[in-house]
């Protein structure tokens, strides 16, 4: 007969397949929906899409890199003020 602590990690060890079960289960089913709502062509266009955006955030990232990285080699040009008389 199996000791109260062997008992105990085997239930943790149940609920926590259990739990992965029922995670795996809900993203099939959120995978399901997908696929009822939209049609293959339109979830490859939306991929796309992201990706494009994901893209053009890269670039302003890019722009702005270079921008801090060419100011630190070249100094900062800041204003002078100058007295007329």
């Amino acid at each position: 007969m199996a000791t109260t602590s062997e008992l105990e990690a085997r239930i943790k060890e149940l609920e926590a397949r259990l739990s992965e079960m029922e995670e795996e289960r809900s993203r099939w089913r959120a995978r399901a929906l997908m696929d009822e709502l939209f049609p293959q062509e339109s979830r490859k266009h939306m991929r796309e899409a992201w990706k494009h955006n994901l893209l053009a955030v890269r670039s302003v990232l890019d722009h702005w890199i270079e921008k801090q990285d060419s100011n630190g080699k070249t100094g900062t040009k800041r204003r002078e003020s100058i007295s007329v008389e």
